[in-house]
């Protein structure tokens, strides 16, 4: 007893796909088919089988063809056949438009069919619906592009597209980023710039252009002074740090010389610096009291 089991063990590992292959060809059972017949008609049909079918007088197959067939996959119809109203109309394909599709997969006469086109497009002549009548539609609505949408992106030097899917049309309003390749900026700041749909037209796309980032390059004091700068003042002022009053000595910051006139201090820092007006005025009071 268990060495049949254990030998029925070895032939499943060794054969799985013989077992497999013998279980996948699965045989149909005959579909259900009302106001039509099967050719030919039998119980089941095995595997692969290619079934045909026609409809009795005053009824039309569910799909497309004068002899539609249905295929028996190990076990399953491709399609389940269907014989309807010669009167009951089949959904029409519209590009560019969102509908709801019936679940059986047609539509019964004097059915409204209604459309919503896509965004970016508008319906032709406002037309968004059709009826089924007598086993066709009395127009099938067009969605056409809007005169308000954008058409295909510019092309724009050393520039790149940021996470945009292709499409071919963009609804108004749409923002699209670029970004400059490696080693090029735009107006030497940035590296990204988005461009916009408006009135059917895009905005003016960056200029990629090779350039220094923020930050780099060389750039001068903006301090009065500093740097070896002179300096001139009039009137009132600020004593230089660490000098005596009515005296030039001191330093000015970076070297700078600095001429005052009037009383106060001279700027801050080191330097020469000449002094008048208080200054004067004490040395001459010093010279008459001796």
């Amino acid at each position: 007893m268990y060495v049949g089991r254990y030998l029925g063990f070895v032939l499943l590992v060794w054969f799985p796909g013989a077992l497999h292959a013998q279980s996948a060809n699965v045989p149909c059972r005959a579909p259900r088919l009302n106001g039509g017949y099967l050719v030919p008609e039998q119980d089941t049909y095995p595997h692969e089988t290619n079934l045909a079918y026609a409809c009795d007088n005053g009824r039309k197959q569910a799909v497309v063809g004068c002899w539609p067939t249905t295929t028996c996959l190990n076990g399953t119809w491709s399609h389940e056949p269907q014989c309807i109203d010669e009167k009951a109309c089949m959904p029409p394909t519209i590009p560019n438009a969102i509908y709801t599709v019936n679940t059986n997969g047609w539509y019964e006469e004097r059915h409204i069919f209604r459309i919503k086109c896509n965004e970016g497009y508008e319906p032709k002549d406002w037309d968004t619906t059709s009826e089924c009548v007598n086993g066709a539609w009395t127009s099938v609505p067009i969605c056409e592009k809007s005169i308000h949408a954008c058409g295909e992106l510019p092309k724009i030097p050393h520039a790149i597209i940021i996470h945009q899917k292709y499409q071919e049309v963009f609804p108004a309003g749409t923002a699209v980023q670029y970004e400059c390749e490696d080693g090029y900026t735009v107006e030497g700041v940035d590296t990204k710039k988005s461009i916009y749909c408006i009135a059917g037209n895009w905005t003016e796309g960056p200029k990629c252009s090779r350039g220094t980032r923020p930050g780099t390059g060389h750039g001068g004091s903006g301090v009065g002074g500093a740097g070896g700068g002179s300096t001139t003042s009039t009137g009132s002022g600020t004593q230089p740090a660490g000098s005596r009053p009515g005296t030039g000595d001191g330093g000015s910051a970076g070297g700078g010389h600095t001429t005052s006139t009037g009383s106060g201090t001279p700027p801050v820092g080191g330097g020469s610096s000449s002094s008048s007006g208080l200054n004067e005025m004490e040395t001459e009071h010093q010279i008459t009291s001796k």
